[in-house]
């Protein structure tokens, strides 16, 4: 056996290719010998197998080597990756270095006439943290992605979370960068999937607002759907006058658990002849956290014994009916009591005849409803709640606007409230979807081609801030 000892080994040309023997040779590698590699080793392993490239892949286009792992950083920008020729059993493994990968793309191209996935065009990877490994298997499918990890495994000094549920969503706020807001219009799950290393920053900020009361029939409008809000100081924005932090009670800390929300439905405007009372709001829900539905608005000389029993308190009051010889108490908010306050009280109507019948409005979060004076037509739902908890100031939770008697004019709208109606096109207005607010009530003498129908409250909302990173 001939033994040859060198140093080094070297091709005859600068960065020329060295051969080791010839096919179907074999090299042994002896008990306790060390093979040192400092540079990049492919083609080593099972079929399919890859080695990593631990020098980062930036902005840019290259060209993968087969076997080869590569660590892509899309902080500056894009990447594109060309695959070269596939042999089969030849892999290319990509791996999101920053967690960037939904904010600048990464390209996968093949080469000329070749197919991913047996389709002859470009792949773009999108999502943050995501791992893959193409194997080369043949003509016909050409590179197929083996592997595919989303799951984003990282150690995070903040919080991580997922929401669920149709129209749903999470996002960047549009005010700070390092701050997400999950927004439900419907139910779903909060996902927080791992609590923040630092127990302040498991703090949320929140803002839950139930289901607003429909309108009355010759009534008052409905009450505002409960407005509840925490305003987190690891995820700071401006908000209303009913923040509750720092009360314990209202606070919710957070844990790495599945959290359902429930968003409170809207209540029904009443119809003439009967019922002519609005319907309640539904609760809204996260966590600890219980919006009352708004109240719904009363018509016309009815008694409330003649009613559901207390359909007219709730987050916020609904107004009273108009007319009836008297006046006409009008529903109470914060029902159930908090602190602070979810809402306040409907306004209360009175007269007996024309132009008395005009109707109040309905409680809102920060003001209770306008009562009537008797005259001068339909008064305005009190004034809601004003929060940039997503991103850009948004009036919330008013009452729904009273309905003014013929010849008189409605009670205005009120941040998200609707307004009443009068005339003979006599229909409240409905209050907007997903602030919770308030119906209007109609206001008409039931005369020939006239109508009369309140208008139904809006939907609720709950929105939950928090920093991410």
């Amino acid at each position: 056996m001939s033994e040859v000892k060198v140093n080094k080994i070297s091709p005859r040309t600068n960065c020329g290719t060295v051969t080791l023997g010839d096919s179907g040779d074999t090299f042994t590698i002896p008990s306790g010998a060390t093979i040192t590699n400092a540079g990049t080793a492919s083609g080593f392993g099972a079929t399919g197998e890859t080695s990593w490239d631990t020098t980062v892949k930036t902005t840019g286009t290259f060209t993968a080597t087969a076997g080869v792992g590569y660590f892509l950083n899309t902080t500056g920008g894009i990447i594109t990756v060309n695959l070269a020729a596939g042999t089969a059993g030849d892999s290319v493994a990509l791996a999101d270095y920053a967690g960037t990968w939904q904010t600048n793309n990464v390209t996968v191209s093949p080469n000329g006439s070749e197919f991913i996935g047996g389709v002859n065009a470009n792949v773009t990877l999108n999502t943050e943290g995501q791992a893959v490994t193409f194997v080369y298997i043949d003509g016909t499918q050409g590179w197929v992605n083996v592997l595919d990890s989303t799951s984003n495994v990282r150690g995070n000094p903040y919080m991580v979370a997922t929401v669920s549920g149709a129209c749903n969503t999470l996002a960047t706020a549009p005010d700070c960068a390092n701050v997400k807001i999950a927004k439900f219009v419907g139910p779903g799950t909060f996902t927080v999937c791992a609590a923040a290393a630092c127990a302040a920053n498991n703090v949320v900020s929140y803002m839950v607002v139930a289901g607003g009361g429909g309108g009355g029939v010759q009534g008052g409008g409905g009450g505002a759907g409960g407005y509840r809000e925490v305003v987190s100081p690891s995820s700071p924005y401006t908000g209303s006058p009913l923040d509750g932090y720092p009360n314990a009670p209202n606070r919710i800390t957070v844990t790495a658990t599945g959290y359902p929300i429930v968003v409170g439905a809207s209540g029904a405007g009443a119809c003439f002849p009967s019922p002519r009372m609005g319907s309640k709001g539904s609760t809204s829900t996260f966590s600890t956290i219980d919006s009352a539905g708004g109240g719904g608005g009363k018509g016309y000389s009815l008694p409330a014994a003649t009613a559901a029993p207390g359909f007219m308190n709730g987050g916020s009051g609904g107004a009273g009916g108009a007319g009836g010889g008297c006046s006409n108490p009008a529903g109470t908010g914060n029902t159930p009591p908090v602190t602070p306050s979810q809402g306040t009280n409907g306004g209360t109507s009175s007269g007996d005849s024309p132009p008395g019948f005009n109707g109040a409005g309905g409680g809102g979060a920060t003001a209770a409803g306008t009562p009537t004076p008797g005259t001068g037509g339909g008064t305005a739902g009190g004034a809601g709640a004003t929060t940039s908890i997503d991103g850009t100031p948004t009036a919330r939770a008013g009452g729904g606007g009273g309905g003014g008697w013929e010849g008189t004019p409605p009670g205005p709208a009120s941040a998200g409230g609707g307004a009443g109606g009068s005339g003979p096109s006599n229909v409240g207005g409905a209050g907007t979807i997903n602030t919770g607010g308030g119906g209007g009530s109609s206001m008409s003498p039931c005369a020939a081609g006239y109508t009369a129908k309140g208008g139904a409250g809006g939907s609720g909302i709950v929105v939950i801030r928090y920093r991410f990173q």
